[in-house]
């Protein structure tokens, strides 16, 4: 498996065990602190649910090996610039190719570039689909949905980031290429009683907000405070809309590799 911006690697956490026999992954991101925190996390979780798990040699590792009563889970961390995508991707050599909470910050041409390369089942969770929802309701919330939106369409070093669209986009893209695709909501939901949670991220929702429409300072504050009130009262409850795709390649694409990836 292939995970593209795997981060600290949740993931690998959330389907290594449904998967359950032998699997090697690559853990695919730019920022390889996140990698090697990945790695930590990832054995840390392993011996909490009572496995073990070795690290590889070296003064820096750079795979881990979780021991699980069907066989090896073996990780290994891969440095690479998802802005070059497909390029340096290992994609002849996994049998499936994954993400989480990424698609939303890429573009469609990064779409089309990564797709045209593509001949193996493909899976991205948690892409975000406009369906928020803050509950009790506020004056300025459509505001704040609105500068949130304009914010998730800036470059996030990946193009000019799709944001809501990201998931009906994929699919077409994938259904052009004979893909069999499948999709289903999968929200975040942060309930009362969950104050921190709550008020971590109505700061963050603000933090966008302002950065797209700094002019709204004073109503954003506003909003940011009384959420946060809320959430400390207990009395808070979010949605945030999310969507999970899984596509299967036709029995053509799956009969053939992907040739190598070169420098152009």
């Amino acid at each position: 498996m292939l995970d593209l911006g795997a981060g600290t690697g949740s993931l690998f956490r959330f389907l290594a065990p449904m998967i359950g026999r032998p699997q090697s992954w690559f853990f695919a991101d730019a920022d390889e602190k996140l990698l090697q925190a990945g790695l930590v996390g990832t054995a840390q979780w392993a011996e909490r649910c009572g496995l073990t798990a070795r690290f590889s040699r070296g003064p820096r590792p750079s795979g881990l090996t979780v021991q699980a009563p069907l066989g090896p889970w073996r990780i290994e961390t891969l440095p690479v610039d998802l802005a070059k995508a497909p390029r340096g991707l290992p994609l002849a050599e996994v049998d499936g190719v994954v993400c989480s909470a990424l698609l939303d910050l890429v573009s469609r041409q990064w779409m089309e570039r990564l797709f045209a390369r593509l001949q193996q089942p493909f899976y991205a969770s948690l892409s975000v689909d406009g369906r928020d929802g803050w509950f009790p309701r506020h004056p300025a919330d459509l505001a704040l949905r609105r500068a949130f939106a304009r914010d998730q369409h800036r470059d996030k070093g990946l193009g000019l980031a799709l944001g809501a669209a990201a998931a009906p986009m994929a699919l077409q893209l994938l259904a052009a290429r004979g893909y069999e695709t499948h999709e289903a909501i999968s929200d975040w939901r942060i309930a009362r009683g969950e104050a921190r949670l709550g008020r971590l991220f109505a700061a963050m929702t603000a933090q966008a907000a302002l950065q797209a429409v700094p002019e709204r300072r004073r109503s954003f504050e506003a909003w940011m405070a009384a959420r946060n009130s809320q959430a400390t009262a207990g009395k808070l409850t979010i949605r945030i809309g999310h969507r999970d795709i899984l596509a299967f390649p036709s029995a053509g694409a799956r009969s053939r590799r992907a040739a190598p990836i070169t420098s152009s």
